[in-house]
């Protein structure tokens, strides 16, 4: 799985395998090394993040300040999105 950045301990990524049809541009979160049960956010065309789910239970302070990194961060984690998938949607 493409590791897009870390954050401390927090590891912001991509699953290579993120089905077809593709899903819209979206990454997920984890303490630690990539889980199956990690805290999924969506990128929206504008460069904004919106919580799908908060499965690794990331207090919700840290998530935050993460969410605010992701979207000063977000026309690179689009473009990253890009060059691995190569195609990006959105989910608004």
């Amino acid at each position: 799985m493409p590791q897009v950045f870390k954050i401390g301990s927090y590891w912001v990524y991509f699953w290579a395998n993120e089905n077809k049809p593709l899903e819209p541009v979206h990454v997920h979160i984890a303490q630690g090394s990539p889980q199956a049960n990690a805290t999924k956010v969506w990128i929206t065309k504008s460069g904004k993040c919106l919580l799908c789910n908060n499965n690794s239970e990331i207090p919700a302070t840290v998530l935050r300040n993460i969410m605010r990194i992701i979207e000063a961060r977000s026309d690179d984690v689009i473009q990253k999105w890009i060059d691995f998938f190569g195609e990006s949607d959105f989910y608004c």
